[in-house]
């Protein structure tokens, strides 16, 4: 992503303020933030409003010497009647007289902000960028440009800023963003479009000027004096009256965003860091954090994480709520093992021994790569012999020995058991915890405790412990696989023979 604009703001802008100029601004803008390359091919976003035809005079002026191929795209939002259909015909016979292609779409935005219960601006946002990715990988562009100036810049920042935003959002918007980035609530058809706002810069005074300088004449959007709409509210209303207390709001927004753009890169990079140390898991469903390393984040990378996650797993939201974050974090620095936070869009934080989990409500993670009985019946142990374990790749292999070495007190192998020959009283199974279940672990000096408060103090996963295999003879536990030994099955100096117990994968 080319650089925001920061020191550069301010001059640039006073410097775009003649007509004359502007040609020449927006080659350094389009160098600075490298938003053109050599033969791109280009789709121009043109409403037929001022900002857009001077985007589009210009870029025509620039089609030469950056070898450009353009594409003029407008969309009809059928919001306002006989007015709409007029700058699409209008439109599409500027694009005819300056021989350029052109694609003119119409699309009911009203039903579509009805269907997905959205805001008419919303949606009018979804479908039009929706729209222009679909022309651009169509015609095989990568490159889109809009008309976005210095003053919608600044009603961006304001809106953000009213309505609650994080740091991302009061950078306001970047003279190039993949997009991506855009959050439209439908997968792009192309992942690598890149948006481009070459006016970005450029006071709206300007763009009029130049438009009345080259005898251009560009249509009048009506609804852009509708006050009904927050953004027009801003511009209309509140802008002017903090006019009032500072006649130069708009460049202290602007400037504003450009201080915070350059910080967010500096903690962009230090949460990207942050994301490497503390996700364990990574998934379309489900992301999973090391809970100890998360907890251990300063408090600004706990809630940009945080925020990160909820994005990867609801990728067409656009805002989330900081009370969502605040009581999530709460919950996942003081919340027991269990504790649940609720997040937006029906996605949960949950407590889990190590891990602090961000799913949705219902979601049921893949089981791990252990050997789990799938079935409730007490499974007979061959002795000795093989016994796969039903519906899992796993089988259990029990093996005499009638000679072993000290390898059997350093065992590393958590699938792997040595028993005491003299524990084997019986007929050996595999089965599922049960209520009232007790044991004597290993190196507890036969003490006796519950089974469920062992799982639970050993950290084992809640959803995995009923289908962990326990090696029983008679009602006595002998070993609860892959965590511990009863300390009456132990193996010691004075043992005669010992039973190998080792769960390993089937060959296939």
């Amino acid at each position: 992503m080319g650089d925001h604009p920061t020191n550069h703001a301010t001059h640039n802008t006073q410097r775009a303020a003649h007509p004359a100029s502007l040609l020449a601004h927006i080659r350094r803008t389009i160098e600075r933030y490298d938003l053109l390359r050599p033969g791109d091919r280009v789709v121009v976003g043109v409403s037929g409003g001022p900002d857009s035809l001077c985007l589009l005079h210009l870029l025509v002026q620039l089609r030469e010497p950056y070898r450009l191929a353009l594409h003029v795209a407008h969309l009809n939002h059928r919001l306002r009647g006989a007015e709409a259909k007029a700058d699409a015909a209008f439109v599409a016979r500027l694009a005819a007289d300056w021989g350029l292609p052109c694609t003119v779409e119409a699309v009911d935005v009203a039903a579509h902000a009805q269907a997905r219960r959205l805001s008419v601006e919303e949606a009018a946002r979804q479908a039009r960028y929706t729209f222009l990715a679909r022309v651009a990988h169509r015609i095989g562009a990568t490159t889109i440009a809009v008309g976005h100036n210095a003053d919608d810049q600044t009603e961006t920042v304001l809106m953000h800023f009213l309505r609650g935003s994080g740091l991302a959002g009061l950078r306001g918007m970047l003279p190039k963003t993949p997009l991506g980035e855009m959050r439209l609530g439908a997968p792009l058809p192309a992942p690598d479009l890149v948006l481009i706002r070459p006016l970005l810069e450029v006071p709206r005074a300007a763009i009029e000027a130049y438009c009345a300088a080259h005898g251009l004449e560009p249509r009048f959007d009506r609804s852009n004096l509708d006050t009904t709409y927050f953004r027009n509210r801003l511009r209309h209303e509140l802008l002017p009256l903090l006019e009032q207390y500072n006649p130069r709001i708009r460049e202290v927004l602007r400037r504003t965003a450009s201080v915070i753009a350059a910080d967010y890169q500096v903690l962009e990079a230090v949460r990207e860091a942050a994301w490497r140390r503390v996700v364990r898991q990574e998934t379309d469903e489900a992301v999973q954090f090391d809970r100890a390393g998360w907890q251990a984040l300063p408090l600004a990378l706990q809630r940009a994480t945080l925020r990160q996650a909820i994005h990867w797993l609801r990728r067409a939201l656009r805002n989330i709520d900081f009370v969502h974050i605040e009581n999530a974090i709460a919950v996942a620095l003081q919340g027991e093992v269990g504790a649940q936070a609720t997040l937006p869009q029906g996605l949960m934080l949950t407590v889990e021994p190590e891990t602090l989990l961000v799913a949705d409500a219902d979601y049921r993670p893949p089981p791990p790569d252990w050997p789990l009985l799938w079935r409730e019946e007490p499974l007979p142990v061959a002795l000795p012999g093989e016994t796969p374990l039903p519906e899992s790749d796993w089988l259990l292999e029990a093996t005499w020995l009638e000679a072993w070495d000290e390898a059997v007190f350093h065992n590393p192998d958590r699938w792997t058991a040595y028993v005491a020959g003299e524990a084997i009283t019986g007929s050996l199974f595999l089965r599922r915890r049960r209520p009232g279940d007790r044991f004597c672990p290993l190196g507890m000096g036969g003490h006796r405790v519950a089974l469920a408060d062992f799982l639970t103090n050993a950290k084992v996963p809640r959803r995995w412990r009923d289908l962990l295999p326990l090696l029983v003879v008679g009602e006595q536990i002998l070993w609860v696989a892959g965590w511990r030994l009863d300390e009456r099955a132990r193996v010691t100096p004075t043992t005669r023979r010992v039973l190998r117990l080792r769960f390993r994968k089937r060959s296939r």
